[in-house]
């Protein structure tokens, strides 16, 4: 503690003399950041099916012919391969013991049987919940008026579409079918239209969480702000 206290008093006096010394720049670094998993030892990974948990708005994603599964681990698949350095296994056809994500991650022989079978270090699970919501509502906004120049309010309709991806991964050994991580990414994206494109409006939520995703699994750069003393 005593140690600790003289640093900050050594800090303090830092800034405080600082002027004496010079400018203050702002400078940006980039900084590593660890994968939040532990990955000594394991370089392969086998993705199972990810349940859908619920899904609004489903009529039209069924207008569009879209999988939300399909698509989410196509997209997995190809960040994964690309951005990190684990192996990717093929995961089999799997039938869960249960559909209740709370109960599956406590399946302990159920996914050291999946690693058995696929010999993959790592096996990715979770559930996905994707949602289209109608935001379409009223907004005040500012005008001018032409006839007098004077700023009044008015409220005007806007047509907006939401979507909200809520992702829940589970990552398990495939050694031990042992849970070791897991992490629940959410992200939503609005659009002035009513007539907003589902698809579009997904890959706008992943875009949006690929960093925290693939940095479960691989080391990334984060910039940091820093203040240097010149003089």
């Amino acid at each position: 503690m005593r140690t600790r206290r003289i640093g900050s008093l050594a800090i303090a006096l830092v800034l405080l003399t600082a002027p004496l010394w010079g400018a203050a720049v702002e400078v940006r670094l980039k900084l590593p950041q660890k994968a939040r998993l532990d990955l000594q030892g394991r370089r392969t990974l086998t993705i199972a099916p990810f349940l859908v948990v619920t899904q609004e708005g489903q009529e039209r994603m069924r207008s569009r012919n879209i999988d939300i599964q399909a698509e989410f681990e196509r997209y997995l698949t190809k960040t994964l391969r690309r951005q990190t350095d684990l192996k990717l296994i093929e995961a089999p056809a799997v039938d869960y013991p249960t559909f209740d994500l709370t109960q599956l991650a406590r399946e302990v022989d159920f996914w050291r049987a999946v690693g058995e079978r696929t010999q993959a270090d790592l096996i990715l699970a979770g559930g996905l919940d994707f949602d289209i919501q109608d935001r379409t509502g009223y907004r005040t906004e500012e005008y001018i008026s032409p006839f007098n120049g004077r700023q009044y309010y008015r409220q005007v309709l806007v047509e907006q579409t939401g979507f909200e991806y809520d992702i829940l991964m589970q990552v398990y050994d495939g050694k031990t079918g042992e849970l070791l991580y897991t992490d629940n990414f959410k992200d939503f994206q609005s659009f002035d239209s009513d007539e907003a494109d589902p698809l579009t409006g997904m890959f706008e939520n992943l875009y949006s969480l690929e960093d925290r995703i693939v940095g479960v699994f691989t080391q990334k750069e984060v910039e940091a702000t820093r203040v240097l003393f010149t003089g």
